[in-house]
């Protein structure tokens, strides 16, 4: 064991340490060490590898705190990206600003694979935004939309969505059309309220400027002049993102997001977010941006759970299934080896 004193920038400690010290208790229990504050000096108690590691996250959060408030979520992701690439990264994040929302809030990207596709957004006609839930995908599409709308880069805002889920159909539902896929389409709604403000969207919706519709509204149409995003994507059939891919028209930019571990099509059909992800990858002006769970910018618990349905499934120890006949039927014993 050895101890270190080690020297931070002119800044707050207590953005550092964290509200009860709890950014302090994280690092101390991710690298196994002590930290000290003596009267404004730090010191670090533990391994030497270890020591290093915990040195360089709390400069990391140092530095982050001259630039503004450091979140819970910045932390676990300094943190979780120890060692990697993205760690040298993290600083430049705070100076991307996408746009700003009705709030007043800035939107930003808050992890290196977020600024990597907010960056693909900007220079490409067609962006695939592919990742688990809570990476972002949607969320920075629909600020990117917002910001080209408002820049006049484009003149109209089209969100689409299939209206697919978990194998419903639309004809069972009550009401009207528009009543049927509104459930559909409000995490679109919701996402516009929250950036452009209420009343402001509700005006341009009105004006059709800003156009919310199932995918099936698209077909037969050329959008000329539009920001469009196709949500859910991984619900679309071949078929379906084949005529999406094709409305394109000039001066327009589409985002497709969607998350391939959640597809709710019928088991005999390709999901066309996959599909289109394997046969456009090499296409100039196509960008793939692949978002993991360590992008994940929600509750902590949502990286955990996703990093569990990840792990691949093992057999029951002690346990063999084997399929045996009894007439013309089938049937499933268990024998346990014991």
């Amino acid at each position: 064991m050895e101890q270190r004193k080690i020297t931070l920038p002119d800044v707050d400690l207590s953005t550092v340490f964290g509200s009860f010290d709890g950014n302090i208790l994280k690092i101390e229990k991710t690298f196994s060490v002590n930290i000290i504050n003596r009267d404004g000096e730090l010191f670090i108690v533990g391994e030497g590898r270890a020591i290093n590691a915990a040195e360089a996250v709390l400069k990391k959060l140092a530095a982050l705190s001259q630039k503004g408030f450091v979140s819970e979520q910045t932390v676990n992701y300094i943190i979780a990206s120890y060692g990697s690439d993205d760690f040298f990264a993290v600083e430049n994040l705070q100076d991307d600003v996408i746009c700003v929302a009705f709030s007043g809030k800035p939107i930003k990207p808050k992890t290196v694979g977020q600024k990597k596709y907010a960056e693909n957004i900007r220079k490409n006609t067609v962006t695939f935004g592919i990742g688990p839930a809570g990476t972002g995908k949607t969320y920075l599409a629909m600020a990117a939309a917002v910001r080209a709308f408002k820049n006049g880069d484009v003149t109209r805002i089209i969100l689409t969505r299939p209206a697919i889920e978990a194998g419903e159909k639309l004809g069972f539902l009550p009401g009207d059309m528009q009543q049927k896929v509104d459930p559909y389409l409000r995490p679109l709604y919701d996402a516009l309220n929250d950036i452009m403000g209420p009343d402001i969207f509700a005006k341009q919706h009105e004006r059709g400027t800003i156009e919310v519709a199932p995918l099936a509204y698209m077909r037969g149409r050329t959008l000329d002049n539009s920001f469009i995003v196709l949500d859910e994507a991984q619900n679309t059939t071949r078929e379906q993102m084949k005529m999406f891919l094709t409305r394109i028209g000039f001066g327009s930019k589409v985002v497709v997001t969607g998350d391939v571990t959640q597809v709710d099509l019928p088991s005999d059909k390709k999901s066309g977010l996959i599909d289109a992800a394997e046969i456009l990858k090499n296409i100039e002006g196509i960008a793939i941006s692949k978002l993991t769970s360590k992008d994940v910018v929600r509750h902590p618990l949502v990286q955990k759970i996703i990093a569990a349905y990840e792990k691949p499934k093992r057999p029951v120890s002690g346990q063999r299934y084997h399929i045996s006949k009894t007439g013309n039927s089938k049937s499933a014993q268990r024998n346990d080896s014991r």
